[in-house]
């Protein structure tokens, strides 16, 4: 398996030693917090649509959206490597885990500001293969005072092995689970809302023949507002505290047309998406 115009090979130490170069690079990002971004981002994920009263999970991600023109991205269906972030040639690519903290709820119809900065790079040889960090820290602010911060690790690693199609297992349902079934169509809406378009969330060709996944792709981001929604719900008897930092690392891929479980773990706060074969797909932690 190949993708076009992606370099392979070891890493050297000299494409590191550039690719740290940019630690610090910053980019600023100012846009209205309008109520219908907010609104379609909330109906692509089956959240509660009055979006005045009752913002959807991770509501952050309904703007500042990285936009670029057709010339601007690669085979991938990605934004081209390079400009803020480092042009690791690594062909995959994945938003791997993030940590944010919520310090004061957002304004809506007001303006926002978003400052996006490249805070580490990191390099890893293992038994599969090179592996690439970046950490990019988010700050999001309204009226000169900061909203919420975010970490996000973005990973980049070979293209490595095929993943094997998913055989379901006979699980056992939990009484506190639920069950979550994304449609191609879910994955569309998802895509549009925050104009994704790698292309393993809706060219199953591709997800397929380039990239060696049994099927569409689940966005990570789509899985992490899934299990926000679900530790809300889940600890709701904490008398309707808000969750203040909510953490989530991907662990395994999931698969379009495949049940995915919600479930509580066993640490304080701590839920988990369970894909039909038993493997944890993502774990994540809410703190009230």
């Amino acid at each position: 398996m190949t993708m076009t115009g992606v370099e392979t090979g070891a890493i050297r130490p000299e494409e590191i030693e550039a690719w740290s170069a940019h630690v610090g690079r910053r980019e600023i990002r100012r846009q209205r917090l309008d109520v219908e971004s907010l609104r379609r981002f909330a109906a692509a994920q089956g959240a509660d649509m009055d979006v005045e009263r009752h913002p959807p999970p991770l509501a952050h991600w309904a703007w500042f959206v990285e936009t670029v023109g057709p010339e601007g991205i690669g085979p991938d269906g990605h934004p081209r490597r390079g400009g803020l972030l480092p042009p690791v040639r690594l062909p995959r690519r994945m938003f791997a885990a993030a940590v944010m903290t919520f310090a004061e709820p957002l304004t809506l119809d007001a303006e926002g500001e978003l400052s996006i900065s490249v805070a580490d790079v990191r390099h890893r040889s293992g038994k599969t293969g090179d592996l690439v960090f970046v950490e990019v820290d988010r700050r999001l602010s309204q009226a000169g005072r900061e909203r919420l911060s975010e970490r996000q690790t973005i990973v980049y690693r070979g293209l490595g092995d095929p993943v094997a199609p998913i055989e379901p297992a006979d699980l056992p349902l939990r009484h506190d689970a639920q069950v979550w079934l994304p449609t191609p169509v879910d994955l569309f809406r998802f895509s549009a809302v925050t104009f994704n378009s790698h292309r393993i969330h809706y060219d199953h060709p591709y997800a397929t023949q380039e990239e060696g996944y049994p099927g569409l792709v689940v966005h990570g981001p789509f899985t992490a507002a899934k299990l926000f929604a679900f530790a809300e719900e889940r600890f709701a008897a904490r008398g309707g505290r808000p969750i203040r930092r909510f953490e989530f690392r991907a662990v395994a891929p999931l698969f379009v047309g495949q049940p995915i479980y919600l479930a509580a773990g066993a640490e304080e706060g701590e839920v988990q998406a369970l894909r039909c074969d038993g493997a944890v797909a993502m774990s994540a932690r809410a703190t009230f």
